[in-house]
């Protein structure tokens, strides 16, 4: 199999798309927190975007969990039948994360503790709610996945807004669930790094977008 001239393409196709960059300094340095049972596609999803972003801006990633164990995947365990599951290792701790703060205990700490030192914040999925639980989120708006919708942190000033793919409020990005996050990526990198560079990637991807971050069908499809 040859790769080589399709993926030479790809490369020539995003450095043109880079020169309709919105953002001057555009962040280079990205941070995944992992937690245990995280939902795979939380992680991978928005990753292969960065992934393909990184063919022509230069980035760095880290991925950062309590130890340097290997974090693991959403078993689904099925009897005697299937026990399915996968595990991460992380390139960092959250003592020695990429930042000066010291005595990390835990990954809502790490963000309330780290926020005020980031570009810019994306929570997926449920992620939203360390971030919520962490206090960045009060008095801003935001989403989370809609199926587990009833079981969001509700003791905060945060304003959940339940008929969103994504959602922006200021610096803080959060997306519902699981595949939502390719979604708010890619609008992301938009954003950010230009809408024409966020096209190319999806189709690299050959992934069909969601552009509008007020269409939300799975919210209709739990009542919300």
């Amino acid at each position: 199999m040859q790769f080589s001239k399709s993926l030479a393409f790809l490369v020539a196709t995003l450095a043109t798309s880079l020169t309709v960059a919105r953002t001057a300094n555009p962040p280079g340095n990205w941070g995944v927190l992992l937690f245990p049972n995280f939902a795979a596609l939380d992680v991978f999803g928005p990753i292969e975007a960065l992934n393909l972003l990184s063919e022509t801006v230069p980035l760095n990633l880290s991925l950062i969990a309590k130890t340097l164990d290997p974090v693991p995947t959403q078993p689904h365990v099925l009897g005697e039948v299937s026990n399915f599951t996968q595990s991460v290792v992380p390139t960092h701790t959250l003592a020695n994360a990429p930042s000066d703060i010291e005595d990390l205990r835990d990954e809502i700490a790490f963000i309330r503790d780290t926020y005020p030192r980031l570009k810019y914040l994306i929570a997926v999925c449920t992620g939203a709610w360390l971030a919520a639980d962490s206090g960045v989120l009060d008095g801003h708006n935001a989403t989370t996945n809609k199926a587990a919708w009833a079981e969001r942190p509700v003791n905060n000033t945060v304003n959940w807004i339940a008929h969103a793919r994504w959602v922006v409020d200021g610096n803080i990005w959060t997306s519902s669930g699981i595949s939502a996050g390719i979604d708010a990526a890619l609008a992301f990198v938009g954003e950010i790094y230009g809408e024409g560079l966020a096209t190319d990637i999806a189709n690299a991807m050959e992934y069909e977008r969601n552009t509008d971050p007020t269409r939300d069908p799975f919210a209709d499809l739990y009542g919300l």
